[in-house]
């Protein structure tokens, strides 16, 4: 009773200035606690997280169609890798799959950031349940994006990047010209631009110029030999679909098609896997029927077009088919060899009930965009990735594009040139609002974090 009249006498004297009260600090708030008041946010924080961060898994409940707000919803996965709320955050996506371990992207890397990595819509398990698969666009998923930015800005206040590889890449482009303002950056890796989804000559351009001309005689010798024995090479598919319980009728609908397309895909996946210096482990035309299995096998993968390979890039295709285009090759050097006409396609690779039309409108809006209104956007190739055969090309509004001489799908800032590397680094740092010198992306040192890092995603067409 007596020290609560004392503190109520000493709380009236000093509404009247006779005594001065010191100021109590508030308690700071623990960010899971932060992270558990914002709506619509599941958290779990691992036991274990690595050295200097905290580690969370998070799911956020989505609408369905977000032109429906009201209406079904789901439960969308991603990660988020916490350093400071003080620190830049990069908004990272591989456009598939969320990773189940903790990385850290270049971008993180270079500004010393936090980092959260979505999973893409319809990517299981980020699935409605029904799935009306014209949910799925391009639009669509960077709203998604969007009211993760919008739930989190206010726990992370400091810039935003946004970046990702490959398809990764692209969804934030697509995020970036639909919400201009959710993020201070982007670092787009790999990209492909297929503007025109019917105008694929680069992509044949490419394969006529990439390598050396006897690498490229080689690999073309494997495809014709492949095909010459396929009654022997596919025997031995078969053996091995035997023994792994691989079916082939959901999708491609037989193993023959399945043989094909591993075939057809052989030399694209080289040079988006492999670099020049592994063009000695490329088979000559004499090669035995074993070594030209497992070299396709090595290179190509014979698991991938199964039932059970290809299944789980549905809304990969699904999103090629309809939208996001696909690589269209002559393949002249097979004339007479192969068994289906227009047969590398994104629908071939789709179980027939999602099979559907191209609509070109979507990319022809988003080039259009890049090339004349973008900003602050940064995109990395490499010399050798068929990817690369149909870039995106940015604006002059604080926006650059740079090729890694020599690299394949995995080029990042690491391995451009010294001066590119500089430039883009300034760049990062800029947006990212980082004032200190820059730091070289080659010299910085590689951790378990980032060997993590999911760059060279299996995507084959």
């Amino acid at each position: 009773m007596r020290g609560r009249l004392v503190a109520l006498v000493a709380g009236v004297l000093a509404v009247f200035g006779l005594v001065s009260v010191p100021a109590v600090a508030a308690p700071a708030v623990d960010i899971a606690d932060r992270l558990r008041a914002v709506p619509g946010l599941t958290v779990v924080e691992s036991p274990t997280p690595p050295a200097g961060y905290r580690f969370f898994l998070l799911t956020i409940t989505q609408p369905v169609d977000h032109r429906v707000p009201r209406g079904a919803t789901f439960e969308q996965r991603f990660q988020l890798l916490h350093r400071d709320t003080a620190r830049p955050m990069v908004l990272h996506t591989t456009g598939y799959n969320m990773p189940a371990t903790a990385f850290r992207s270049e971008p993180t890397r270079l500004v010393d950031g936090n980092q959260i990595s979505v999973e893409q819509r319809f990517f299981s398990p980020s699935r409605p349940s029904p799935a009306d698969w014209d949910d799925l666009d391009i639009w669509q998923a960077a709203t998604d994006h969007h009211r993760i930015v919008a739930a989190l800005e206010p726990v992370y206040s400091a810039k935003w990047i946004s970046t990702g590889a490959s398809k990764g890449g692209m969804t934030s482009v697509y995020h970036r010209r639909f919400y201009p303002s959710d993020v201070d950056g982007v670092v787009a890796y790999v990209a492909p631009n297929d503007r025109l989804n019917d105008l694929d000559s680069a992509y044949d351009r490419f394969f006529d110029t990439v390598g050396t001309p006897e690498c490229r005689a080689k690999l073309d010798d494997v495809q014709r030999e492949a095909l010459l024995r396929r009654p022997e090479v596919l025997a031995r598919y078969q053996a091995a679909a035997d023994a792994g319980g691989w079916t082939f009728d959901q999708v491609l609908g037989s193993i023959d098609k399945a043989y094909e397309m591993t075939v057809l895909d052989t030399v694209w996946a080289f040079w988006q896997y492999s670099t020049v210096a592994d063009c000695a482990s490329v088979p000559a035309r004499t090669a035995t029927t074993d070594e030209l299995y497992a070299f396709i096998d090595g290179v190509a993968g014979f698991s991938f077009y199964t039932d059970q390979g290809v299944t789980p890039y549905s809304p990969y295709y699904y999103q090629a088919a309809t939208q996001l285009g696909w690589p269209s090759l002559r393949f002249e050097h097979l004339r007479g060899l192969t068994h289906y006409r227009d047969f590398y396609q994104a629908n071939s690779n789709l179980p027939p009930s999602l099979r559907s039309r191209h609509n070109p409108l979507p990319m022809l809006d988003v080039d259009a965009w890049v090339r004349t209104r973008a900003s602050e956007m940064l995109f990395v190739y490499g010399a050798n990735d068929p990817w690369g055969a149909e870039p995106f090309h940015p604006s002059r509004r604080d926006s650059y594009s740079y090729t890694a001489p020599g690299a394949n799908h995995g080029a990042n800032i690491a391995a451009l040139s010294p001066a590119d590397r500089d430039a883009s680094t300034a760049a990062l740092l800029r947006w990212a609002g980082v004032s200190a010198p820059i730091a070289r992306a080659a010299e910085l040192p590689v951790g378990a974090l980032d060997l993590a890092e999911p760059r060279m995603e299996r995507r084959p067409l």
